[in-house]
């Protein structure tokens, strides 16, 4: 019923307003102030189209602010490594699939930040763009220990399969952050990235060939080879006087402790091989190997060839030697042991430097001759390094590291125990010692008669 229909009860009035001084609207009479109908808070109309219950509460959620914190710091390292769309948009994804999971809930910030860095990285190593876990160390200020771990398990929480990425692959990326271009650094001392990436890959492929890349950390390794390229391209006074300090302080670069440990072993390597240039007339050694670099990376598979076979020679001359000083002092040797040092020498492949070979063929290449007291050699076995004697070999077995020997367990002597035939021997006297025992009797008897 319209308002103008409605008229007061008590006097027959059409002068009817709204009264909403109290919550409940009211229409009153003006004449009489009668109440011609109370309003009903059922009732009564509200503006909006009415929401059904289950879908009031099962709205979305909003996100938490750890998590919307995160997803801008994993932007903010995309936009810092220059990744296309593609990588941050995966990265973002797998960063909110990781953060919901029981494992990184209720975490500390610092390792949702850590989190944050490796869905970079696993997304870059997915879309085969090259990236290495120190440089994600360095951008969310965390050590390689724990990047490592939350990397593993946020691979297998999401049940991700990423590709291993070799050093040769990250070697452009990483040189890139090394400031010396002629832009940044004077002339004498400034280098052409491509040339230098150039180089340090050939020093990186030798380096995996002799075993120094195994279970290795990349950056190390790959700051040693930029080092060791920066000063065999233009191998000048000043630049051989550089050191590794000095050079990470020009490039504009935080220096890693192990890469001093790389060098060396580099130089190593490069000294074997720059021995077997035949028109390099001086001593090769590590301070002037820097000028052969070229060389011994140009024919490097070659100058590997002539170095085993060189290494293989020493030791069958090492080997007769010692064989020849053992016949004389026993009186004889098997007549055997020249036709065991050439089948020994012959056996042994040329191809030994190569990582995928068999390295551990290479402890068949030494000279044993049978003795009479074998057991005595048998127990110092273990102890001796096979890795010391081929030419290459992983740093694992050259800096093998001393296991402990289990103490066997005391037991009670009751005096029923076995004899091994091995003790009732040493029990047996030779005829010299008993010659010997002998006469150590006959003085002792002497000496006491002479003091009485």
């Amino acid at each position: 019923m319209s308002r103008s229909a409605l008229r007061c009860p008590g006097c027959d009035s059409s002068n009817i307003i709204d009264d909403d001084l109290y919550a409940q609207v009211q229409l009153v009479c003006v004449d009489c102030g009668a109440v011609v109908s109370e309003g009903s808070l059922a009732d009564e109309h509200v503006e909006g189209s009415g929401v059904n219950f289950v879908r009031a509460v099962t709205s979305a959620k909003k996100p938490c602010p750890n998590l919307i914190k995160g997803l801008q710091r994993v932007k903010v390292i995309c936009q810092t490594l220059r990744v296309h769309s593609g990588i941050e948009n995966l990265s973002q994804s797998h960063y909110q699939q990781a953060y919901q999971h029981d494992s990184f809930i209720n975490v500390s910030l610092q390792k949702k930040d850590v989190l944050a860095g490796c869905s970079v990285l696993v997304s870059c190593r997915l879309l085969n763009w090259p990236i290495t876990m120190g440089t994600i160390g360095c951008l969310v200020d965390a050590d390689l220990e724990m990047v490592g771990a939350v990397y593993r398990e946020m691979v297998k929480i999401l049940n991700i399969v990423a590709p291993i990425i070799n050093v040769t692959d990250v070697m452009e990326a990483h040189v890139q952050e090394y400031k010396i271009s002629s832009l940044h650094v004077p002339e004498d001392l400034a280098e052409n990235p491509k040339d230098l990436t150039k180089r340090a890959v050939a020093l990186v492929e030798l380096a995996a060939d002799t075993w120094i890349v195994t279970g290795r950390r990349p950056i190390p390794i790959m700051m040693a080879a930029i080092y060791l390229a920066w000063q065999s391209l233009k191998p000048t006074k000043q630049r051989l006087k550089f050191s590794l300090d000095k050079f990470c302080q020009i490039a504009k670069v935080n220096k890693h402790r192990p890469a001093m440990k790389r060098i060396a072993e580099m130089k190593e390597v490069l000294c074997k091989l720059g021995k077997e240039i035949p028109w390099v007339s001086e001593a090769v050694t590590a301070d002037n190997i820097v000028l052969h670099v070229a060389d011994v990376l140009q024919h490097r598979y070659t100058l590997l060839k002539r170095a085993q076979r060189s290494h293989e020679k020493a030791q069958l001359d090492n080997c007769e030697v010692s064989c020849g000083d053992s016949q004389t002092e026993d009186g004889g040797a098997p007549s055997q042991i020249s036709d065991f040092v050439k089948e020994t020498s012959n056996s042994t492949s040329v191809e030994q430097w190569e990582p995928h070979s068999e390295q551990g063929n290479g402890c068949d290449n030494t000279c044993t001759v049978s003795d009479p007291h074998g057991d005595s050699q048998q127990s110092q076995g273990p102890a001796s390094n096979w890795g010391k004697r081929v030419l290459f070999a992983p740093p694992c077995v050259v800096n093998a590291k001393r296991r402990r020997v289990e103490q066997p367990e005391l037991k009670d002597v009751t005096g029923d125990e076995e004899i091994s035939d091995s003790e009732i021997d040493s029990y047996i006297r030779t005829p010299k010692e008993v010659r010997d025992f002998a006469l150590n009797q006959k003085m002792l008897s002497v000496l006491k008669s002479q003091k009485s």
